[in-house]
């Protein structure tokens, strides 16, 4: 993102790194494929996702409990398209809970677009030393449950996310808990926390989308842009829903070589920060690789809730000012996302905000500098570990804005 706070197109046909799974069965049940991988256009299966999610967290050395929570076919009266699935059977959310000390503040991990929890698998050891940590994988990505996505508005996307969210809270039977929401993830974190703020404690929004608007940054280049024949061509697959998970689906038994170029470009050639070990690297791109195959389902919302540009359709900085929650936002120093937008929407809260920049680091901060990123949550978090919070300095490296 650049200083405008408008995503370039570069960064656009990027889009599996720009906000950042066969069919996922809508039920518990795990079916076996019935041909095998080599000889299926699109390798994949609700097992191989289940998988990839063992290994990769294999990585992790703290206990953890890994669960598919049923959060029902809707609230009573819902009217929300999301609940009028063709299939009526109960949703699941996807979600891991490692061991932590007793009495240990409870710490909600959202990932981003196109992600999924595993993305935080460098960061789950450190944290549980002094949070209990839960992570998600949002309805429709990861290993949750991937009903039709029926959402035609931003209203009813917003809602297939925040409710969803909200009757897996429930169904953990959960209060009282610090919120942490990455890129597309924060958008509805801060969502989320501004409809139920009794239940969060503090926000922490990690390189966060969502503070800008197309009116707000208007671009002679690209109304310039969009009236020309690509323009027209590409703001039509935008509309279309043409998702980069499309790309890797259509690619069929060559998906897997594609996320490997990637992920291997991402976190090692390229990497702004810690370059994954060969392992990582290897259990990593096999998990990215299933769940962006499986059945597309939430990341169906990224026309509603951004136009082709793209800008936000519903800005969070018309909202700042009702926030009810202290927020924290944490960016990389080389992040795609403008901190910028952080600090305009200080402007106008009535809560305590503070913005960490962290070092070495681009949008996925959590991989690319693990230690910086700790350090900025839980400096972020101290008051819940000292009385003393008020007076303690920003940790060495981390910058303020």
């Amino acid at each position: 993102m650049n200083g405008s706070g408008r995503w370039s197109l570069k960064t656009i046909a990027r889009m599996a790194e720009v906000i950042g799974s066969s069919n996922a069965a809508e039920s518990t049940a795990v079916r076996r494929p019935i041909w095998p991988s080599v000889l299926r256009w699109i390798p994949t299966s609700a097992e191989e996702i289940s998988t990839a999610e063992r290994r990769l967290l294999s990585l992790v050395k703290t206990p953890y409990v890994q669960e598919h929570v049923n959060i029902g076919s809707g609230p009573p009266g819902s009217t929300v398209r999301w609940f009028r699935s063709s299939s009526d059977q109960p949703r699941f959310i996807n979600t891991v809970t490692f061991d932590s000390k007793e009495n240990s503040p409870t710490l909600v991990m959202v990932h981003g677009y196109g992600a999924s929890h595993g993305f935080f698998f460098r960061n789950f050891d450190t944290l549980a030393s002094r949070f209990r940590v839960v992570a998600i994988d949002q309805l429709g990505w990861g290993g949750s449950s991937r009903p039709d996505f029926k959402c035609k508005s931003t209203e009813e996307t917003e809602a297939w996310f925040i409710d969803s969210f909200e009757e897996w809270r429930k169904a953990k039977n959960l209060s009282n808990f610090i919120l942490l929401g990455h890129s597309f993830g924060g958008y509805v974190a801060a969502q989320y926390a501004l409809k139920h703020p009794e239940h969060v404690q503090h926000l922490i929004l990690v390189g966060p989308v969502g503070f800008s608007s197309e009116t707000e940054h208007k671009s002679e280049w690209l109304t310039k842009f969009r009236a020309s024949w690509k323009g027209v061509i590409l703001n039509h697959l935008w509309e279309s829903n043409f998702t980069p998970q499309t790309v890797i689906r259509g690619l069929g038994r060559w998906g897997p070589g594609m996320v490997r170029k990637y992920t291997s470009a991402r976190f090692g050639s390229h990497s702004i920060g810690d370059i994954l070990t060969e392992e990582e690297s290897s259990l990593l791109t096999d998990y990215v690789y299933h769940t962006l195959a499986a059945k597309a389902s939430g990341e169906l919302c990224l026309k509603y809730i951004f136009s082709f540009g793209a800008f936000t359709r519903k800005p969070l900085l018309h909202s700042v000012a009702d926030w009810k929650v202290p927020t924290t936002f944490i960016y990389g120093h080389q992040d795609w996302v403008n901190y910028r937008g952080a600090v305009d929407a200080r402007k106008d809260m009535k809560v305590p905000c503070e913005i960490i920049r962290v070092p070495q680091a681009g949008h996925f901060v959590f991989i690319d500098n693990p230690s910086g990123f700790h350090s900025a949550v839980f400096h972020a978090c101290r008051r819940f570990f000292t009385q003393n919070h008020g007076d303690q300095e920003l940790p060495e490296g981390l910058t303020s804005a």
